[in-house]
Protein backbone atom coordinates (compact mmCIF):
# COMPACT_ATOMS: atom_id res chain seq x y z
CA UNK A 1 0.00 0.00 0.00
CA UNK A 2 1.73 3.17 -1.26
CA UNK A 3 1.49 6.21 1.52
CA UNK A 4 -0.49 9.60 -0.49
CA UNK A 5 2.45 12.26 -0.80
CA UNK A 6 1.72 15.52 0.39
CA UNK A 7 1.18 17.60 -2.79
CA UNK A 8 3.18 20.71 -3.35
CA UNK A 9 1.18 22.27 -5.87
CA UNK A 10 1.16 25.88 -5.45
CA UNK A 11 -2.56 28.02 -5.92
CA UNK A 12 -2.32 30.92 -8.53
CA UNK A 13 -0.22 33.88 -8.01
CA UNK A 14 1.60 32.16 -5.23
CA UNK A 15 4.52 34.06 -4.70
CA UNK A 16 7.83 34.77 -2.35
CA UNK A 17 5.88 37.94 -1.65
CA UNK A 18 2.64 37.80 1.10
CA UNK A 19 0.96 41.10 1.53
CA UNK A 20 0.24 41.80 5.68
CA UNK A 21 -3.30 43.63 6.71
CA UNK A 22 -5.00 44.69 9.78
CA UNK A 23 -1.63 44.63 11.63
CA UNK A 24 -1.23 47.23 14.71
CA UNK A 25 0.07 50.33 14.22
CA UNK A 26 2.33 50.06 16.92
CA UNK A 27 3.71 46.69 15.26
CA UNK A 28 7.59 46.49 14.79
CA UNK A 29 10.00 44.58 12.06
CA UNK A 30 11.84 43.06 14.72
CA UNK A 31 7.68 41.40 15.66
CA UNK A 32 7.21 40.14 12.02
CA UNK A 33 10.55 38.55 11.68
CA UNK A 34 9.97 36.94 15.30
CA UNK A 35 6.63 35.53 13.81
CA UNK A 36 6.92 34.93 10.35
CA UNK A 37 10.80 33.98 10.30
CA UNK A 38 9.35 31.01 12.16
CA UNK A 39 8.45 29.47 8.62
CA UNK A 40 11.60 30.44 6.68
CA UNK A 41 14.17 32.35 5.69
CA UNK A 42 13.05 36.27 5.37
CA UNK A 43 14.74 38.55 2.77
CA UNK A 44 12.64 41.63 3.30
CA UNK A 45 9.73 43.36 5.44
CA UNK A 46 8.72 46.75 4.60
CA UNK A 47 5.91 47.78 7.02
CA UNK A 48 3.52 50.74 5.91
CA UNK A 49 4.62 53.93 7.35
CA UNK A 50 2.04 56.52 5.45
CA UNK A 51 -1.66 57.69 6.11
CA UNK A 52 -2.71 54.97 3.33
CA UNK A 53 -0.78 52.08 4.58
CA UNK A 54 -0.84 51.92 8.24
CA UNK A 55 -1.25 48.50 9.48
CA UNK A 56 0.53 46.91 6.44
CA UNK A 57 3.34 45.20 6.02
CA UNK A 58 5.52 43.06 2.75
CA UNK A 59 6.87 40.17 3.83
CA UNK A 60 9.29 38.96 1.09
CA UNK A 61 10.98 34.78 1.86
CA UNK A 62 13.89 33.95 0.53
CA UNK A 63 11.34 30.71 -1.15
CA UNK A 64 7.77 30.64 -2.50
CA UNK A 65 7.15 27.07 -0.70
CA UNK A 66 7.84 29.15 2.83
CA UNK A 67 5.79 32.03 1.56
CA UNK A 68 2.76 29.40 0.89
CA UNK A 69 3.62 27.95 4.95
CA UNK A 70 3.12 30.75 6.18
CA UNK A 71 -0.01 32.07 4.68
CA UNK A 72 -1.57 28.91 5.53
CA UNK A 73 -0.98 29.40 8.88
CA UNK A 74 -0.84 32.94 9.91
CA UNK A 75 -3.49 34.15 7.44
CA UNK A 76 -6.13 34.66 10.92
CA UNK A 77 -3.57 34.96 13.31
CA UNK A 78 -4.21 36.89 16.50
CA UNK A 79 -1.46 39.26 16.89
CA UNK A 80 -1.30 42.10 19.35
CA UNK A 81 -5.23 42.52 19.85
CA UNK A 82 -5.51 42.49 15.93
CA UNK A 83 -6.51 39.55 13.34
CA UNK A 84 -4.04 39.80 10.96
CA UNK A 85 -4.76 38.60 7.11
CA UNK A 86 -2.44 37.34 4.33
CA UNK A 87 -2.57 37.29 1.31
CA UNK A 88 0.13 36.69 -1.94
CA UNK A 89 1.13 39.87 -3.12
CA UNK A 90 -0.54 40.66 -6.55
CA UNK A 91 1.33 43.29 -8.74
CA UNK A 92 -1.23 45.79 -10.17
CA UNK A 93 -0.16 44.63 -13.66
CA UNK A 94 -1.27 40.68 -12.94
CA UNK A 95 -4.03 41.41 -10.94
CA UNK A 96 -5.67 43.45 -14.24
CA UNK A 97 -4.86 40.93 -16.39
CA UNK A 98 -6.10 37.67 -13.98
CA UNK A 99 -9.55 39.90 -13.40
CA UNK A 100 -9.74 40.21 -17.12
CA UNK A 101 -9.34 36.58 -17.81
CA UNK A 102 -11.62 35.62 -15.39
CA UNK A 103 -14.25 37.87 -16.85
CA UNK A 104 -14.02 36.24 -20.65
CA UNK A 105 -13.94 33.18 -18.69
CA UNK A 106 -17.15 34.07 -16.86
CA UNK A 107 -18.78 35.71 -19.96
CA UNK A 108 -17.79 32.82 -22.29
CA UNK A 109 -19.67 30.41 -19.45
CA UNK A 110 -22.54 32.94 -19.90
CA UNK A 111 -22.72 32.88 -23.32
CA UNK A 112 -22.93 29.04 -23.49
CA UNK A 113 -25.62 28.48 -20.36
CA UNK A 114 -27.78 31.05 -22.96
CA UNK A 115 -27.12 28.33 -26.07
CA UNK A 116 -27.75 25.62 -24.12
CA UNK A 117 -31.38 27.06 -22.49
CA UNK A 118 -32.12 28.51 -25.71
CA UNK A 119 -32.10 32.58 -24.85
CA UNK A 120 -31.30 34.90 -26.87
CA UNK A 121 -30.69 38.87 -25.84
CA UNK A 122 -33.46 40.92 -27.61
Amino acid sequence: MALARPTTKLPPGANRILFVKNLNYQITGEDLYDLFGRYGSIRQIRIGNEAKTKGTAFVVYDDVMDAKNALDHLNGFHLQERYIVVLYHMPAKQDAAAAKAELAKREAELEKLKRENGIGDP
